[in-house]
């Protein structure tokens, strides 16, 4: 993104100005769904506005990013606030990144594995156990060997 973002927000409004006028009741709805969203309860609206922000990082919403500072901003958020936001955006973009890298080597690995390697999706192979079961153990090793705790299993 090149454009500051006083200059990007102006921009989106006058295009969002236009898509309001071509598409009145979708943009209507959505309105009230930000109006409803946004409404203090449990979590206050720069708490929510600060949520915006992280999901806005994750999504990689250039937009989404300049209306929710700003309207962060609006809500009295922090420098510090923001700061610890978008650390946990950064962490929620390279958790699930391994996950489904994870996922994607299973895949490969299943994929090119031999005929009687591929078995029922209800049990692994290699350990006769319910393929959860053994999905679990494989992501908590890759989380293990890549540094990261790992919740304790539930207890029955």
């Amino acid at each position: 993104m090149s454009q500051s973002f006083p200059d990007l927000i102006d921009d989106l409004n006058a295009a969002i100005g236009t898509l309001r006028a071509g598409a009145p009741e979708p943009m209507r709805a959505f309105s009230g769904l930000a109006r409803e969203a946004l409404k203090p309860g449990a979590l206050d609206v720069r708490t929510k506005e600060l949520i915006a922000i992280g999901i806005a990082v994750a999504t990689r919403c250039d937009g989404c990013v300049g209306f929710h500072a700003k309207a962060a901003i609006k809500a009295g958020a922090t420098r510090e606030e923001v700061l610890e936001t978008l650390s946990m955006a950064i962490y929620m973009g390279a958790g699930p990144s391994m996950i489904y890298a994870a996922e994607a080597l299973r895949a490969f690995d299943e994929l090119a594995a031999p005929p009687p390697y591929r078995r029922s999706r209800q049990h692994d192979d290699r350990a006769g156990r319910d393929r959860s079961d053994a999905h679990r153990d494989r992501v908590a090793e890759a989380a293990i060997a890549a540094g990261r705790q790992v919740a304790p299993e539930p207890s029955d």
